[in-house]
């Protein structure tokens, strides 16, 4: 009988511990972002990319996803993964300002014309090192942009530079900021969810923003002037605290970095792209105001402020000890050209 029980406990024992070995080996990450739970940008991107994981991993990780900024704001994305908060983020650079500065290059009038041409970008320049210190402190898994911010008023038909002044235009970032102080307006900081009530309230007259940030946001609801003049593209980064990946095994880690660079930047890029088609097909379609200028770097009433704030941007990052900001201009622009042909 003594026989019998030991063998009983000897089988339950290694049951337990088969048990807990399958346990430890099946991990969860928890993936922070801003973007709404049903968006094409959450389903398209977020969660492909965490199913892509998952089967990668053959089910030993799952991402649960946290949209609609439930776990961290916006604003504090990035220093969540930092600090452990998430375990993977996707936030806006400029959503902590200052401290990408040489990414945020890539947000610059005229460096990019589609959101693939700029995802492809901001990843080539960081897979070829030029902005790759600023993230030294995550493990960074993939980058991409918007198509171009244009402007989008309520009430305010912008024909010309002179109709912004005065106006209360939500900016994206501080680079777009001071372009748009230059022209008069009066620029408000704050996330991208917070702008539909703003708009809402009259607490903001307008705002910079790519067409698919209007249409996943519903902000064509609001807006009812529309002038295509591109103030800036917004760079985004999907990132992982390097504690949690390093916790992971080696096959979890594989997993990881099967689905990580130029490849996910692709995918962003399209999704934004079709994004952007349908956002202004939206405002088209409700009959809304949309003015289109053409070339506006080589704009008679355009050109000037734009090309002022590339320039105040670049002379500011060099003032801070940036000695490098014009070399990491000009392999933005070597880099649009060779995205150009390779999306051609």
């Amino acid at each position: 009988m003594n026989r019998v029980l030991s063998r009983c406990l000897l089988a339950a024992s290694i049951a337990g511990l088969t048990a807990a070995s399958a346990a430890q080996a099946s991990t969860t990450l928890r993936m922070s972002h801003f973007w709404p739970d049903g968006s094409g940008i959450n389903q398209e991107i977020f969660q492909a990319w965490a199913d892509a994981v998952q089967e990668a991993s053959g089910g030993e990780l799952t991402v649960e996803n946290y949209p609609s900024q439930t776990l961290t704001r916006a604003d504090q994305a990035y220093q969540g993964a930092v600090n452990g908060i998430s375990d993977i983020a996707i936030t806006a650079q400029g959503y902590t300002a200052g401290r990408f500065p040489l990414s945020q290059i890539v947000e610059l009038p005229g460096v990019s014309d589609t959101a693939s041409q700029g995802a492809c970008i901001l990843q080539t320049l960081y897979d070829d090192g030029h902005i790759a210190s600023e993230y030294d402190d995550t493990k960074v898994l993939f980058m991409f942009t918007t198509g171009p911010g244009y402007l989008h008023t309520v009430d305010n038909d912008i024909q010309s530079p002179a109709d912004l002044s005065g106006l209360r235009i939500r900016r994206p970032t501080a680079v777009a900021g001071e372009m748009l102080e230059q022209l008069g307006a009066q620029p408000v900081g704050m996330p991208a969810p917070d702008i539909y009530t703003s708009l809402q309230r009259g607490v903001i007259d307008g705002l910079s923003f790519p067409w698919e940030g209007m249409k996943v946001f519903r902000l064509n609801e609001l807006a009812n002037y529309h002038t295509q003049v591109p103030f800036y593209s917004l760079v985004f980064v999907a990132t992982m605290n390097q504690n949690s990946f390093d916790r992971l095994s080696p096959e979890q880690q594989a997993a990881i970095e099967a689905n990580m660079g130029m490849q996910w930047s692709e995918v962003a890029g399209r999704v934004f792209d079709g994004l952007d088609e349908a956002g202004k097909q939206e405002a088209e379609e409700a009959g809304h105001t949309i003015r289109v200028i053409d070339n506006p770097l080589e704009h008679d009433e355009w050109a000037g402020p734009l090309e002022a704030g590339i320039e105040n941007y670049l002379s500011e990052l060099e003032g801070r000890g940036l000695d490098n900001a014009r070399d990491v201009y000009d392999a933005a622009m070597a880099a649009r050209e060779a995205c150009s042909v390779e999306q051609g």
